[in-house]
């Protein structure tokens, strides 16, 4: 069986905690953190990592295994006996990939660009012989990931967008995948037991018992760069919109913005890669008596997204194996928080499922 060549462009924490995890699994027989320790026939061993991109002058020239380790990456390590891989991270285009506010912190918290000149990226694609390209660039990247997007369809590669500018679920580009014959799986990463999942199912359970959902909010702060980053409030439209969407489509009838708020909130520094997650919603059940969840939720950020973006990467696999082409509805409603189509997070395992035994081609 030929292995998954991965490129991935942004080295940050998640890149980490995915590659970690890719070895960590690969070297030992635990299962514990995987939601299929085989999809269909592919095992987390399966993946390579083949090129990687980043702007940052404390990743660019560097081996990844060095990259992954180096500021301002904090997420845990729980697997630092990476080999040496022979990919160099390679200099990408900045675009808007780095907000102006970094400047304003210090060094080993923020992101500080390479002053190196960016690389031909589809030539670099091309001469990896990646199979997929996986999108981590920062939360409010939105021309920097229409590249990347723009990138994979020129080097004839499938694509997964595990961030929140929407693309795979943007018809237009989604067709644009279509025509080109490849898969796409995206938009925006929802995490293993993270406080979207959460919510939602909290929803659907209001809903499916007979509870009137009347009120809810969810804020998350954390000490990575990605709520460094999100500290700018402009770059959070559309991951206010993926959030909030990813909850509100789990209600029959949906509550409009002043009654449902969904969104991060805060950057405390010496949380680093924990995110701190309060949920509440109020509700009325039978004889219009009050039912109240607060809920606190306490996660390491980027390895609770690891297990889902492996599963992404070899249900992309399978579809290339396939011929498939376009958004793959079924694996980005189960992986994402703003797929091209919503279902339930049961309805979506089960068409997960459908697909890795062939029964559904989406």
């Amino acid at each position: 069986m030929s292995k998954i060549k991965v490129a991935i462009s942004g080295t940050g924490n998640c890149a980490s905690s995915l590659i970690q995890g890719v070895y960590y699994y690969s070297e030992t027989k635990d299962t514990v953190g995987l939601m299929y320790p085989s999809f269909g026939e592919y095992k987390p061993s399966d993946i390579e990592i083949v090129a990687a991109f980043d702007v940052d002058k404390r990743k660019v020239g560097k081996p990844l295994e060095e990259a992954l380790f180096s500021p301002p990456n904090c997420t845990m390590k729980f697997w630092d006996k990476i080999p040496k891989t022979g990919v160099i991270v390679k200099m990408g285009p900045i675009f808007d990939g780095v907000a102006a506010h970094m400047y304003e912190y210090p060094e080993d918290l923020s992101f500080r660009p390479s002053d190196e000149t960016p690389v031909d990226v589809v030539e670099t694609l091309k001469n990896s012989g990646a199979d997929i390209l996986v999108n981590y660039m920062p939360v409010g990247s939105e021309e920097a990931s229409r590249f990347y997007a723009g990138a994979a369809l020129e080097a004839n590669i499938a694509f997964i967008n595990a961030m929140p500018t929407f693309i795979v679920s943007d018809p237009q580009w989604g067709k644009k995948f279509e025509d080109k014959g490849l898969p796409a799986i995206g938009d925006d990463v929802k995490s293993q037991v993270g406080a979207t999942i959460v919510h939602r199912v909290l929803t659907k359970l209001f809903e499916d018992r007979g509870v009137r959902i009347n009120r809810t909010y969810q804020t998350n702060f954390g000490g990575n760069t990605d709520f460094l980053n999100m500290l700018e409030r402009k770059r959070l439209v559309t991951k206010r919109i993926s959030k909030t969407e990813a909850v509100r489509s789990q209600m029959e009838k949906k509550l409009d913005d002043y009654h449902i708020y969904v969104g991060p909130s805060d950057f405390v520094p010496w949380l680093k890669d924990n995110k701190i997650c309060y949920i509440r919603m109020e509700g009325e059940g039978f004889g219009h008596n009050p039912i109240i969840i607060d809920l606190k939720l306490s996660v390491e950020d980027s390895p609770n997204s690891g297990g889902i973006i492996i599963d992404a990467i070899r249900a992309a696999k399978i579809a290339l194996d396939r011929g498939l082409k376009g958004p793959l509805t079924s694996i980005s409603a189960f992986t994402m928080k703003h797929p091209p189509k919503q279902y339930s997070d049961w309805e979506a395992k089960k068409m997960v499922e459908d697909f890795i035994k062939g029964k559904i081609n989406r």
